[in-house]
């Protein structure tokens, strides 16, 4: 049981350790530009999510050296097309993960909640980024509480 939990939670967290530190990249690449800066944030929190899970079942937290891992695009535009492709992937591993943990409700309830985030925010925010042709966002993005 431990071992078949352990690869769901070190598979999820590589994940979002990985987006966060592209995002990253990207940000000290091109400067504090949207979608980047706010999904950023929100990677944290998927982060930050996933943590108590690790703690509950009394499994090591992996070592994130994701920033070492990646490099920036060479365009923004590049960048938003990596994000639309990177949350595409990430939604589709989130729906296997989610088979696989089968009997771990809680596990499963966060699971959910961070696909529905990149579902829902930040496929659309990067995907508004590639309609732009890679121009930064202006303000009126939405917000708010959770997972996003």
């Amino acid at each position: 049981m431990n071992e078949k939990l352990a690869s769901i939670l070190n598979e999820a967290i590589q994940d979002e350790y990985k987006a966060r530190a592209l995002y990253r990249k990207v940000i000290e690449k091109f400067g504090e530009v949207r979608p980047f800066s706010n999904i950023v944030e929100a990677e944290n929190r998927h982060i930050q999510a996933l943590l108590p899970l690790f703690e509950r079942y009394g499994l090591p937290v992996p070592t994130d050296d994701w920033a070492s891992r990646v490099e920036a695009p060479s365009s923004l535009l590049e960048a938003c097309q990596q994000g639309v492709d990177a949350e595409i992937e990430n939604m589709e591993m989130y729906s296997r993960l989610l088979e696989q943990s089968e009997g771990f409700p809680e596990v499963q309830m966060v699971l959910r909640e961070l696909q529905l985030a990149s579902k829902e925010n930040h496929l659309p925010a990067f995907q508004r980024c590639v309609d732009r042709g890679g121009l930064p966002g202006r303000g009126g993005g939405r917000s708010g509480p959770g997972w996003k």
